[in-house]
């Protein structure tokens, strides 16, 4: 079977690139360069030997620039100007200095490749006042507009990997928040149930053993419950060439099964819905279900002589809102549930999805969560 894969020629990266790059800009200035070697000798030949060590040391210099670009632009910019003090060719050897500056520049060191552009500059200048009739106004002119566009191609490519840097950064730790939301849902919910459950067990065993059986029943699909959706969480985390999971993220058309399991808590739930019942964004499903789930793990964990929970939904033309409400006490000087991580998550939930979500004591008593989640963000 063939292979979709097309073989495309990969550019050199890290201490190759740079190996390249000097290799690449010595090549052209070498080549121009040759006239001293070729042509009848200008200087004697020890200047010309000096000449090309200075050459060759400017270009070799590149090879360590995303290491040491401050100082590799210096030994460039020392460099070139000797070869010009001391050479009778005027060889290209300039390009070094401007590969330098850029460098520096790109590696977001910008006071440093202004300062060296003003340096370059300003030596040219002084050779030119020196009598030097190659380089007159014109070029100065001419010089300093390349270098400051030099050093500000060099900030601008840095400004834009920095900008990158910085947005994949952002999408990770989104990504880390909303699975440790998940996790957090998927594990408290279970968990706390399966704590409530195995406490009502333990007091029916001495009293009523054949009661305990409806305890230990629920359980055991309690636990089933929290591995399997464990299992889907953790399925994001998966490798490549790993099998994702098939099993699709929970939404209110499972609000059923939440009630069912918190009713072996001792828990009278009860669901109301307004408006005509419509199929949900994905998103809007989910965070819609695991607000519910929390909120109901609030209850049994914190709330303090709670009996009944009364689940509200409403489905809006433009964004569904939703209230869990208990009848617990909620006057008590400290509630659990306004601290941890339960309720920062489900506002953070609400907000991701450009709606809000309250929490704090009910109007009627008790404990209660509100929230509306638009349709469309």
């Amino acid at each position: 079977m063939a292979s979709d894969t097309t073989h495309r020629p990969r550019l050199p990266r890290g201490r190759a690139a740079d190996l390249a790059l000097a290799c690449g800009v010595f090549l052209p200035v070498a080549v121009w360069s040759a006239a001293s070697l070729i042509r009848e000798p200008s200087e004697p030949w020890p200047l010309t030997a000096l000449g090309w060590l200075l050459i060759v040391t400017a270009c070799g210099a590149l090879y360590l620039r995303r290491r040491y670009p401050v100082a590799v632009a210096v030994c460039t910019l020392a460099a070139t100007a000797a070869y010009y003090l001391t050479s009778a060719y005027d060889g290209p050897l300039m390009v070094v200095v401007i590969v330098a500056l850029y460098s520096v520049a790109a590696e977001g060191l910008l006071r440093a490749a202004v300062a060296l552009a003003a340096v370059t500059e300003a030596g040219v200048m002084l050779g030119t006042l020196a009598g030097n009739e190659d380089i007159n106004s014109i070029a100065l002119f001419m010089l300093a507009g390349w270098l400051v566009a030099v050093v500000a191609l060099g900030a601008a490519r840095h400004g834009r990997f920095a900008f990158a840097e910085e947005e994949a950064r952002r999408r990770a730790t989104e990504e880390r928040l909303r699975i440790a939301r998940e996790l957090h849902d998927v594990i408290g919910h279970n968990v706390s149930l399966i704590n409530v459950q195995a406490g009502a067990a333990l007091h029916r065993l001495k009293k009523h053993p054949e009661q305990a059986e409806e305890a230990l029943a629920a359980i055991k699909e309690s636990s089933r419950e929290a591995l399997r959706e464990l299992r889907t969480t953790l399925g994001v985390l998966r490798q490549v060439d790993e099998r994702a999971p098939t099993q699709p993220a929970p939404g209110l058309d499972r609000l059923d099964e939440l009630v069912a399991a918190a009713k072996p808590a001792g828990l009278d739930i009860r669901v109301h819905s307004r408006g005509r019942a419509r199929e949900l964004p994905a998103a809007v499903d989910l965070a819609a279900f695991r607000i519910v789930q929390e909120s109901l793990t609030n209850v049994t964990r914190h709330a303090r002589g709670a009996t009944a929970v009364e689940v509200r939904l409403g489905f809006g033309e433009r964004e569904l809102s939703l209230a869990v409400e208990d009848d617990g006490d909620a006057t008590g000087p400290v509630d659990r549930r306004s601290a941890g991580h339960g309720i920062k998550g489900m506002r953070e939930r609400a907000a991701t999805l450009g709606g809000e979500l309250s929490a704090g004591p009910g109007p009627n008593g008790g404990f209660a969560v509100t929230a509306r989640i638009p349709y469309e963000n």
